[in-house]
Parts: C-alpha cells; sequence; structure tokens
C-alpha cells in the first residue's frame, strides 16, 4: 500500500498498533483478525476531517445517516464467524464506507457486500479499488433480501440491526456456517446463527447499537 494508506501522524503504523494493543485488552484473541485490523488503513473510510479520530474505539458518521462501526465490534463479529475455523465463502450485509468489507477481505478469500445508498456503494467501490482489495464483489442492492443468486454462504455479516432474524437471510447459509447479526430495535443484541445438518442453533452473545436494517435502494 501506498504513503497516503500507511498515514502519518493520528494515522500512523504507531497508532493502528494502539488500536490493537486495545482490541487484545477487549479481548479480540484471533491473530488474523488483529493482522487484518492493523493491515486495513481506517482513516480512508472517513471523512478526512474525522481522520485524527478514524483509529479510536468509536463509530464514525459516514454521511446518509450511516456510520462505520467502531474497530471493536468489527473485530468482534469476525472474530464469531471464524470462532469454529476458517470459511471461504461470506456476505456482508451493509457496505456503508467499505471499512469491514476490507477487512473481510484480508481474511476470507471470497467476499459479496451488499448496500443499498447508491453514494455509499460508489464510495465503498471506489475506495476498494483504489486500495487493490480485488476479492471484494459490491453489489448496489437491497441487502434485507440477500443474495440468492451466489448463495450458499459459509458466513453471513449484517452491519445493520432488523427487528427479527430474516428467514431468507438464514436459509442462504451454509450447512456448516455461521452468522453474525444484530437483531432489535431500542434493545439490540448480537446474535449467531449456526447451520449444521440438523439444523439452526441461535446464540445470544452481547448488546450492540447499530443504524437500522432498512429495505428498498436509495
Amino acid at each position: 500500500m501506498n504513503n497516503k494508506a500507511h498515514g502519518i501522524g493520528m494515522t500512523s503504523p504507531r497508532t493502528r498498533m494502539r488500536m490493537i494493543e486495545r482490541l487484545r485488552e477487549q479481548g479480540i484473541k484471533n491473530e488474523a483478525v488483529l493482522a487484518a485490523m492493523y493491515e486495513v488503513p481506517r482513516h480512508l473510510f472517513v471523512d478526512e476531517a474525522l481522520a485524527s479520530r478514524a483509529y479510536d474505539d468509536v463509530s464514525l458518521p459516514i454521511n446518509f445517516n450511516q456510520t462505520i462501526s467502531q474497530p471493536y465490534i468489527v473485530a468482534r463479529m469476525i472474530e464469531v464467524l471464524l470462532a469454529a475455523g476458517p470459511l471461504k465463502r461470506v456476505l456482508e450485509i451493509g457496505t456503508g464506507c467499505g471499512y469491514q468489507a476490507a477487512v473481510l477481505a484480508q481474511v476470507f478469500p471470497e467476499v459479496y457486500s451488499m448496500e443499498r445508498i447508491k453514494p455509499l456503494y460508489e464510495r465503498a467501490r471506489k475506495t476498494l479499488r483504489d486500495l487493490k482489495i480485488r476479492n471484494v464483489n459490491v453489489r448496489y442492492a437491497d441487502g434485507s433480501a440477500g443474495l440468492p443468486e451466489s448463495a450458499p454462504f459459509d458466513g453471513i455479516i449484517m452491519a445493520a440491526s432488523a427487528p427479527m432474524l430474516s428467514l431468507v437471510l438464514r436459509e442462504q447459509l451454509a450447512v456448516g456456517g455461521r452468522m453474525a447479526l444484530p437483531i432489535g430495535i431500542d434493545e439490540q443484541c448480537l446474535h449467531l446463527i449456526e447451520r449444521d445438518v440438523q439444523g439452526f442453533r441461535e446464540s445470544k452473545l452481547e448488546a450492540v447499537k447499530f443504524v437500522p436494517l432498512l429495505s428498498g435502494k436509495a
């Protein structure tokens, strides 16, 4: 990656390493996830005015009433997907600025990502292309319906909270697959859905706060 990607000052490798140390303190243990979080230049996915805060453990606005998730929750959700071993093909619902897709691309060979807001989709696609991240297929589409033509997926990750689990999305999960998603409206909780030959198993993990999942293109 170029010098801009590596960053200087508040976006420097030292600043990124502080973020990794904080993630370890918060309980993130998977070394592949930590390496991916270090590698991706989060400051390039936010407005320049917010770049100095890019590696703080906070969510930040990215316009259109959307946010880039705090580093901890990105790392946590990806670690949840990986907890039972490597996965190949992953679907992300809610590309946003493309940051989480970029992290996913460091960990999984094949990533599909869906964004319903066209300017965000275009910006994310350009940023990922500029960073030469080529294993992410970004689609301008309503993510609430999933991506049946490319299913099944070994992993599904959702960056917005739905009132309840989508049975449509659940059916796009491969046998042996795992899905991490927030469920709830006022009170949200991160859920893990696992599929095996017997069926589905659902676990509640921890309280979270996400923007709501909306349907339709914008």
